[in-house]
């Protein structure tokens, strides 16, 4: 699989930004994606994930009630809605792919580029 993440910019403290991750090859559906984000001076982090069907999905504590993670398997995309959005969210954002629902970047087998997103205050 292979994962094209977009949708990254430059917004203000408060606004709305959505990513989007492109997966090509025929097996997406079968994958557990994922969103992590590495953020100046910190690690890579998780930051949501959906399942395969698409009904279910776990986020850390801080993005949640802000952020929404979806996917069409129709058209092979996994999309990340981020409102309210704070100067702590800068990071570069990142798509996966996973055979199982997991928080630890090292199920993910796939990863896309990232995209960044810059957050002012």
């Amino acid at each position: 699989v292979q994962l094209q993440a977009s949708g990254g910019g430059l917004v203000q403290a408060g606004d709305s930004l959505r990513l989007s991750c492109a997966a090509s090859g025929r097996s997406f559906s079968s994958y557990v994606m994922g969103w992590f984000r590495r953020s100046p001076g910190k690690g890579r982090e998780f930051v949501a994930s959906i399942n395969r069907s698409g009904d279910n999905a776990d986020y850390v504590d801080f993005v949640k009630g802000r952020f929404t993670v979806s996917r069409d398997n129709v058209k092979n995309t996994v999309t990340l809605q981020m409102n309210s959005l704070a100067p702590e969210d800068t990071a570069v954002y990142y798509c996966a792919a996973s055979p199982e629902f997991s928080r630890w970047s090292t199920s993910y087998y796939y990863w896309g580029q990232g995209t960044l997103v810059t957050v002012s205050s």
